[in-house]
């Protein structure tokens, strides 16, 4: 098929790659704009345009697509089966969910319903979830409300982090789009629905959402900390300084003491959750500071026992 592939991030790379691998043409690439990152704020080009170039592809990075009437020519002028979007970060405009025979085919992060939104694969960890998945979709004017048209399940592990699945989700992703066009062009693949009543949502993050809540349970606390990896991870502040929790586990430790409350057992931190529980805290990072274990923190008198979240 002749296509026009939009995405941005390293989890779209793997679905570009399959796409050329499986003999379709990509007549053009869609990307954001290179943006600055780092500390010396250098432009940072995205892995989607980076992959392209390799590949000898043409990329565009069009800082606004809805009223790019250059843009909305170039595409006809392709007249594509179909536009394949991953992980774009941008609206699709109706002018160009229209344009294909097949339409604009997204590769979402969930099993649709469910995890609707920007951040599927985190929250879906996030809330404990023991499955997810990937769903390939007909996208319309809706946020993820397509009709879906084929879905492949994954098994989230007790110890997975959002940051473990992102590459196994695209991984299973990539050759699901390939089977997905496939079955389009032979009409083999009936669209399905979404119902509407099973939805959940899948906000954008943001940093307030990494803070720790010491009423929830212990595992709560540790699957949020799984879910939010990378960013924004589990941060909270002890005596009025932000310390960020790195690495987690949850503690068989029979100690107890109320909520909220650090303490130490030899040269082992812990904390106290909501629920009675504790989680051990492997590494940490006090403002200011490296990131290290935990020993050695308390060695420099970090944390000390009795320091309270959020004080």
């Amino acid at each position: 098929m002749r296509l026009v592939f939009c995405g941005t991030p390293t989890f779209a790379v793997p679905t570009l790659q399959a796409l050329r691998g499986a003999g379709h043409r990509i007549e053009l690439v869609l990307c954001q704009p290179d943006r600055p990152s780092g500390r010396g704020l250098s432009l940072a080009v995205p892995p989607v345009k980076q992959a392209a170039l390799d590949a000898g592809l043409e990329v565009s990075q069009p800082e606004k697509i809805r009223t790019n009437t250059e843009l909305r020519a170039r595409l006809e002028a392709i007249q594509p089966d179909a536009i394949v979007v991953v992980a774009y970060g941008r609206l699709i405009p109706p002018w160009m969910l229209d344009l294909p025979r097949h339409g604009n085919l997204n590769l979402h992060g969930s099993l649709l319903p469910k995890y609707r939104g920007a951040a599927p694969i985190q929250w879906a960890v996030a809330n404990g979830e023991k499955v997810t998945g990937v769903t390939t979709m007909r996208l319309d004017e809706g946020m993820d409300t397509g009709d879906m048209l084929l879905q492949r399940e994954l098994p989230i592990g007790p110890t997975d982090t959002a940051e473990d699945l992102f590459f196994r989700l695209a991984e299973l992703g990539a050759p699901l789009m390939v089977e997905t066009l496939a079955g389009l062009e032979s009409g083999a693949i009936t669209p399905q629905k979404q119902d509407n009543s099973l939805a959940t949502h899948a906000p954008l993050l943001t940093r307030d959402d990494g803070r720790v809540d010491p009423a929830r349970a212990a595992q709560s606390i540790y699957d949020r900390w799984r879910g939010f990896q990378p960013w924004p991870g589990a941060w909270t502040t002890v005596r009025g300084k932000k310390l960020t929790l790195h690495r987690l586990m949850l503690a068989s430790s029979t100690q107890r003491s109320e909520p909220g409350i650090f303490y130490v057992d030899g040269d082992r931190l812990y904390l106290t959750a909501g629920d009675g529980n504790s989680l051990e805290v492997i590494e940490l990072q006090a403002e200011g500071k490296r990131r290290m274990p935990a020993a050695d923190l308390l060695r420099g008198h970090g944390v000390v026992d009795g320091d309270r979240l959020g004080s």
